[in-house]
């Protein structure tokens, strides 16, 4: 079995997401490599989307999900749309159904070039989240930073997208808050067990939002999905928005937008886009890549 694979340097909204393609073999991507490859400028990423054989009839592939730290992700709801770029490319299909640990998930290429992801339901109930205390209402749970008469984030919505989630409301620009310096506290909160990404959300009208997260293992993120589509639904559920909203994710490049319909089949569909940056081959086992020069000329070619 050869020591390198083929991967992509890809972003959703500038969530930085390398797509390695495991296919045909058996091992995974280590913790090492994850590392390794984080720790490169060159490679640095939010998640890597390793594409492995199909597990389950019906699927199209196997998406094992992995963090920054080398830890391992349920979901990834950017990464998921680059995953369908990729293979669209490759293959000219514009649909897929993919398994994760989060479980099933359904993705469609559009004509603009957009991609919509299924990303389930929402879980609402305090010990599926999890949380290490009983919440019957979770869409405002105990939990602040600050002086106790005057929190500067207070009461968020907690939830679940096969991740654990907590949306704080605020009521200026999320990139005004300091969430370098409380975006590690929260995570790590005992109220978490398994952590939690954290994200800021001020609600701008009845169908718009601009939020910022702080994500779960990989720390300050340019942009995350399913961070948005707990942001839109915990908004709805809380009656500060409609159903369908478009979310500005305020630290993306250029503001980009996501489209979050939570449908009333209770499922949440994202629509946003992908892009392809460049190529290479990399070792799975220790990080070691080497960039395809051949590939970056075809694509600077008018």
């Amino acid at each position: 079995m050869s020591d390198r694979v083929e991967f992509a340097v890809m972003n959703g909204l500038g969530n930085k997401i390398l797509v390695i393609d495991m296919r045909g073999r058996t091992d995974r991507v280590t913790p090492a490599a994850a590392i390794a490859l984080a720790a490169d400028p060159a490679t640095a990423f939010d998640q890597i989307m390793a594409i492995h054989d199909p597990r389950v009839d019906g699927t199209d592939a196997y998406i094992d999900i992995l963090n920054c730290d080398g830890s391992k992700a349920q979901a990834c709801g950017n990464g998921t749309r680059c995953v369908v770029q990729a293979l669209a490319s490759e293959t000219g299909r514009k649909s897929f159904t993919f398994q994760t640990v989060a479980g099933i998930l359904n993705a469609v290429e559009h004509p603009d070039g957009t991609i919509s992801v299924d990303m389930g339901k929402p879980v609402f109930a305090w010990d599926k989240i999890p949380l290490s205390e009983e919440f019957h209402d979770t869409s405002r749970i105990e939990l602040q930073i600050g002086p106790i008469d005057a929190p500067i984030l207070h009461s968020p919505s907690a939830m679940s997208m096969g991740n654990p989630h907590a949306v704080f409301w605020v009521d200026r620009d999320p990139m005004t808050y300091d969430l370098e310096r409380f975006g590690p506290l929260l995570e790590n909160h005992p109220i978490f067990p398994e952590k939690a990404n954290i994200t800021l959300a001020q609600v701008t009208s009845k169908t718009s939002m601009i939020t910022r997260t702080w994500e779960r293992g990989a720390g300050l993120t340019l942009a995350c999905g399913s961070a948005a589509c707990a942001a839109g639904v915990s908004a709805a559920r809380t009656g500060r928005t409609e159903r369908k909203v478009t979310i500005t994710v305020a630290s993306s490049p250029n503001r980009g937008t996501l489209t979050i319909d939570w449908r009333p089949d209770d499922k949440v569909v994202m629509t946003g886009p992908a892009e392809w940056e460049w190529s290479g081959t990399v070792d799975p086992v220790t990080g070691s890549w080497q960039r395809d020069v051949s590939a970056d000329a075809e694509a600077a070619t008018p």
